[in-house]
């Protein structure tokens, strides 16, 4: 590691940015230097991604900013066609057409290759997308429509797509949060293409709140709070507790572990004989305040669990579950809808948030029966209190419970699905990546919400390919591998090596 810092590839001076009150940047300065991996960090809400979406050309940059892309000026404040050649983005959203494939979605920004006459090249198309995407080995269907794809699977089409036409490319590879929900083989596999990507001198703006990716892949990072440049930096010469104070501004504890109750106690969800997807009789029980962990590899099977037991697995099942508190009836896992358990789901966009609703409206929407004034009615003053009480509890930042969901960061939507679901009293909680996307501050805000819960007697499910949640959440985690649970990991027992070995079989 270690680039030399001559001219940089990627220059950006003076970047300030406005939304009407807010001030989301405020002249902040980049440098990005050829065959260097350059980390950008900050808390949420920070202005890290408005600054990647500046560079875009999605958001137009206030007057004044200056950039410049291997020594050639550009315009900031309009969208610049001749840079994105040189520019490529995978953008926190990813920018997918869920309804099309991979192969689709790739020659949206590449183009199809066409006969003499303007037929599509079909076979061509598919051996082209193939090569891009088998370099994961996720084993991606180019054909099926991407909708139909894990959120890995889509994560890793969006960064195919990007590196399209790439070899020999001098300019700047923009990274946002590429691992948000990719389990530890698929983040090596990563780290590996995003060398290869440095080592042809070109750089890399890699936007990440994970610590650990930080110091594993980054030459240099550049803090930012608050919408301005806090400081830049070797990552040689950091820790994990400095970086953490230069995010937070504030001494920060970045270690938490959970401490396990030592008394049994009854089972508040009990399941059995579960079939879904990859899913093998799959059978478990969850004690009250119990945090139990499920986790595997792509393709295992565990991130199906957290669906088929709340009833919003779209493919067959079989199998059956019980509630012990509300009925001694065993109820088919076709069913578990009725049961009313509220997930907090991996997609936050797709599936967490209605992103023309507001706070308050996404908050309220499943407890509308219980705020009605009258038939057709809602009380309206009831859902504002309703909702101001949860934004209270679990510490959103938004300008008020009226604002647009879309104006908060990751991790206070976040917040929002997780307030939405605790609201509804429900004996478990079951979470699926319940951190992705999220800095560490709230990161941390989010465990403890969590252990407050379960101190509280609520049992947790935490379906997650991120060994840092499950290290900092669970009492218990079961690992998924080839559709069957494999082995069961307890209390001290529960460390990152024997986490990965396994899952990997190892």
């Amino acid at each position: 590691m270690g680039a030399e810092l001559t001219r940089p590839v990627l220059r950006v001076a003076a970047l300030s940015k406005r939304f009407g009150g807010t001030q989301a940047l405020k002249d902040v300065d980049l440098e990005v230097a050829p065959g260097e991996i350059h980390a950008l960090i900050g808390p949420n809400g920070s202005g890290k991604s408005t600054l990647i979406k500046i560079l875009a050309g999605y958001h137009h940059a206030d007057p004044g900013a200056v950039a410049e892309l291997d020594g050639e000026p550009f315009d900031l404040s309009q969208v610049a066609a001749s840079r994105h050649d040189r520019l490529r983005f995978v953008h926190q959203e990813l920018g997918l057409v869920g309804e099309l494939s991979a192969i689709d979605n790739l020659a949206l920004s590449r183009g199809f290759a066409r006969t003499a006459i303007g037929n599509i090249r079909w076979p061509e198309m598919e051996r082209r997308t193939t090569a891009l995407v088998e370099r994961f080995g996720l084993g991606i269907d180019v054909r099926r429509p991407l909708a139909l794809a894990s959120p890995v699977q889509r994560a890793v089409v969006a960064i195919a797509a990007a590196l399209q036409g790439w070899e020999g490319r001098r300019g700047v590879l923009v990274l946002d949060e590429p691992t948000a929900v990719l389990p530890p083989g698929e983040v090596a596999r990563l780290f590996d293409i995003v060398r290869e990507i440095r080592d042809t001198g070109a750089g890399v703006l890699y936007v990440s709140h994970r610590m650990d990716e930080i110091f594993a892949l980054a030459d240099r990072v550049t803090v930012i709070r608050g919408g301005r440049r806090i400081a830049t930096l070797p990552v040689a010469g950091l820790t994990p507790r400095s970086l953490a104070e230069l995010m937070a501004g504030e001494e920060t504890e970045t270690d938490h572990r959970p401490v396990p109750s030592a008394r049994p106690s009854e089972a508040v969800l009990e399941v059995r004989d579960l079939w879904a997807g990859p899913l093998r009789s799959v059978a478990f029980d969850l004690a009250r305040g119990e945090r139990l962990g499920i986790t595997g590899l792509v393709g295992s099977g565990h991130e199906i669990v957290p669906y088929a037991v709340c009833g919003a697995h779209t493919g067959p099942v079989r199998g059956r579950l019980r509630l012990p508190e509300r009925t001694e009836r065993w109820t088919d896992m076709r069913d578990a809808g009725r049961l009313a358990l509220p997930l907090v789901p991996a997609d936050r966009a797709g599936e967490g948030v209605i992103g023309d609703f507001s706070v308050g409206e996404n908050l309220t929407l499943p407890l509308l029966d219980r705020l009605r004034a009258r038939v057709g009615r809602l009380h309206r003053g009831r859902e504002a209190a309703l909702a101001e009480e949860w934004i209270e509890r679990v510490g959103v930042r938004t300008a008020g419970r009226g604002a647009r969901i879309t104006t908060l960061s990751g991790g206070n939507q976040q917040k929002v699905v997780m307030a939405r679901c605790l609201a509804q009293r429900p004996p478990v909680l079951v979470l699926c990546e319940p951190t992705a996307g999220v800095d560490i501050g709230t990161r941390l805000q989010l465990y403890d919400l969590i252990e407050r819960q379960a101190d509280e007697g609520m049992g947790v499910i935490v379906s997650s390919s991120d060994t840092q949640d499950l290290l900092a959440l669970c009492t218990r985690v079961l690992v998924v591998r080839d559709g069957r649970v494999v082995r069961e990991i307890g209390g001290r027992d529960i460390t990152e090596p024997a986490l990965v070995h396994a899952m990997e079989g190892t």
